[in-house]
């Protein structure tokens, strides 16, 4: 069937089909918004429901003992995997270089990646919190996930070989990413491991407290950060108008975080927290993040509060990792960890893509812009204020150091909560949105 003129691509004639690149395009924005839609799914309901309610059990009874272990690792499987997992091999995806020439026409790998890692990340969920047939569905959910992850990995692969072969070089911003990458696959290559075992020998299937502690943090710091890092090297230098990445500094941060992932796999906790702790410092000066900018920060389409929410999260992210030092220097550390923890995860993670997120999805689905600035600075400052208060309650609440702290828990994650919703809203209607382009039948268009 011919398209009307009002519905042509440009340099096509009436009754022509599509161009096979413009239709390609297409198949992978709706990939990548299927990617995204799945993402805030997680993130809103078996991620941050079930966080704000086990937080308040928590605060009710003064006892992070309060709710099930199960529960507490469904939430942060949800959270960690099931949001930040899913937007990461979604944007990866769709930035892989060369990604044209090593995936199939109808990019049926990256839709296998989807289903893989969408069924494994909700299964998991399911055993946590239901119990039914949890020694099966446990193990089974973890192997989903590596085969995710090694289908993902094997594209990046083939058309990282590609780009080295024209280039002939590899940019700083893409060792932080296969640094993540890299810390994405053991992290998984750990829970599958663990699932097996839990599912063999426990009675629940919550990890014990010391592999749960070693997937959380390899889930953390060896993971998101180092992709958080590269994607801020790659993208942020022309849109906030600072000077060009320090490779040097940049790299050296990335090598004392890894370097401290593998002391704390070793058991070397005090060296590990030194370690990150430097690399935290080291990479945002590599960056140039703080210093003063030489062109006007790029705000067209979003809040001007752009700069300033880009910056924040690297400030959290020192504070976590200073609040890691703190913890793994002295013999009870009940209320630092979890601190350092939620620093990192709500203060520079979520905080970084809420504000990156707004930016570069709406040209990344072919959105004509944002739908609201509006509420991308509200969410943004309500989930910051959320953080801000439960980050100092958790410390003094736990430790006993002040009892009225735990009152304040509930209305963190409240706020906490709201700024999320918001967030969501805002990108659901992004994504709802005109595209650019006229909407066309591309089932339609062959190859």
């Amino acid at each position: 069937m011919s398209q009307s003129p009002a519905n042509l691509h440009p340099g096509q004639s009436e009754g022509q089909p599509l161009p096979a690149s413009f239709v390609r395009e297409q198949l992978l924005i709706r990939l990548l918004m299927t990617f995204i839609a799945t993402g805030l799914f997680f993130m809103l309901v078996p991620g941050t429901f079930l966080g704000v309610w086990n937080l308040f059990a928590i605060s009710g009874k003064h006892s992070p003992g309060a709710i099930s272990a199960a529960w507490i690792q469904a939430h942060g499987h949800a959270q960690l995997f099931g949001w930040i997992g899913t937007f990461i091999l979604g944007i990866g995806f769709y930035s892989v270089p060369n990604l044209r020439k090593v995936a199939g026409y109808h990019f049926k790998e990256g839709w296998l990646i989807w289903a893989f890692w969408t069924l494994g990340v909700a299964l998991h969920w399911f055993a946590d919190v239901y119990l039914w047939n949890w020694k099966a569905l446990l193990p089974l959910s973890g192997v989903l996930e590596l085969a995710a992850v090694i289908l993902f990995i094997d594209l990046s692969y083939r058309g990282q070989k590609i780009e080295r072969t024209t280039k002939g070089k590899i940019e700083p911003w893409t060792i932080g990413v296969l640094a993540g990458t890299a810390g994405l696959l053991l992290a998984i290559l750990f829970n599958t491991i663990e699932s097996f075992i839990v599912a063999r020998q426990e009675a629940t299937p919550a990890f014990p407290a010391a592999p749960d502690g070693a997937l959380l943090f390899l889930a953390t710091w060896a993971f998101p950060v180092p992709i958080a890092w590269g994607l801020t090297a790659r993208w942020m230098p022309p849109l906030l108008g600072i000077k060009p990445t320090r490779p040097r500094l940049f790299l050296s941060g990335i090598a004392a975080d890894m370097l401290g992932v593998i002391c704390g796999l070793v058991g070397h906790r005090t060296a590990s927290a030194l370690l990150i702790f430097c690399g935290t410092l080291l990479v945002p000066i590599g960056l140039r993040l703080f210093e003063p900018t030489i062109k006007e920060a790029k705000t067209a389409g979003v809040h001007p509060s752009f700069p300033f929410f880009m910056r924040l999260p690297y400030a959290w992210l020192i504070a976590a990792a200073a609040l890691d030092v703190w913890a793994a220097l002295i013999h009870d550390s009940l209320g630092i960890g979890g601190a350092s923890r939620h620093a990192m995860t709500v203060g520079f993670i979520a905080t970084l893509v809420f504000t990156v997120a707004p930016r570069m999805l709406p040209a990344f689905m072919g959105r004509k812009g944002l739908f609201s600035p509006g509420l991308m600075a509200a969410s943004l400052f309500i989930l910051s204020t959320g953080c801000a208060i439960r980050v100092p309650a958790e410390i003094l609440g736990y430790r006993h150091y002040w009892a009225s702290a735990w009152t304040a828990l509930p209305v963190s994650a409240s706020l906490e909560m709201l700024g999320i919703t918001l967030f969501a809203i805002n990108m659901i209607a992004t994504i709802r949105q005109p595209p650019l382009m006229p909407q066309m039948d591309l089932r339609r268009s062959k190859k």
